[in-house]
């Protein structure tokens, strides 16, 4: 054992690695860097007032329009004493050129959005999740008036209808599929989206974004590490950027159970 430990204390290599490992878990621990903030929340003043207990998920819209692949993320606040959110999802204002390379949200991804947040939902203890389904089967909600709803003012009504505390809606701004296999990609997988908590009296209650394009080691590399050290797809970068925004849910317990 003596000569174990003396062969350790003298052994270059040991040193090299221990001093890799401490490189690296410094970095871990400190964040990502210069990495822009792949998810952020932010809950309405006067949240604590409120008890949801049952909520609904409404089917997750599209952005129609092409979208900037590097757009700039947006700050979100609440204009106090709001009773229906003035945050509005991002969109590239008509006429304007785009210059930057863009992408177009394909027809499915509303949808597989839609489930894996719903999925990540279903493990908050202490909610009862109503599933997209019921939202879709819920017409009468919606028949006064239908053309000039507000997304918002659609998800209060249908909460309203299913005797929900309040709906759960959502927006896909991004989602590009990597071109490539996990080896290499180019370009690499692109998701963003947001999410929306809305309560049965029409408040905002918690907003939800998150956006990744996946970087290689030497531009994220946290991030790369967390992916296991390859290129993932697309569906991939949205159920981690779902799992991150559950996680900070402002209602319901962190289940005992993994979130598959």
């Amino acid at each position: 054992m003596k000569r174990s430990a003396h062969f350790l204390r003298r052994s270059p290599a040991v040193h090299v690695s221990a001093r890799f490992y401490l490189l690296l878990a410094a970095i871990i621990l400190t964040g990502e860097g210069c990495v822009p903030a792949k998810v952020t929340v932010v809950s309405a003043p006067g949240i604590e007032q409120y008890d949801v207990k049952t909520l609904v998920v409404v089917p997750f819209e599209s952005v129609q329009t092409p979208q900037l692949i590097e757009a700039p993320r947006q700050e979100l606040s609440f204009p106090q004493g709001a009773k229906r959110s003035e945050i509005e999802f991002a969109a590239p204002p008509l006429g304007v050129r785009l210059d930057r390379p863009t992408v177009t949200v394909p027809s499915y991804a509303a949808e597989k959005v839609t489930q894996i947040v719903y999925k990540k939902l279903l493990h908050r203890e202490g909610l009862r999740v109503l599933p997209p389904d019921a939202a879709a089967q819920a017409p009468a909600a919606l028949s006064s008036g239908e053309g000039s709803l507000t997304s918002e003012q659609r998800a209060q009504r249908i909460a309203a209808h299913l005797s929900a505390d309040a709906a759960v809606l959502g927006r896909v701004s991004v989602y590009r599929e990597r071109v490539g296999s996990k080896i290499g990609a180019d370009p690499p997988a692109v998701v963003g989206f947001e999410v929306k908590l809305v309560a049965v009296d029409g408040k905002t209650l918690w907003v939800g974004s998150y956006y990744e394009r996946q970087r290689p080691m030497n531009e994220d590399l946290v991030g790369f590490l967390q992916r296991g050290g390859v290129f993932v797809r697309a569906e991939e970068l949205a159920d981690y950027g779902a799992e991150q925004l559950i996680r900070q849910f402002p209602f319901g317990g962190k289940s005992s159970r993994h979130a598959q």
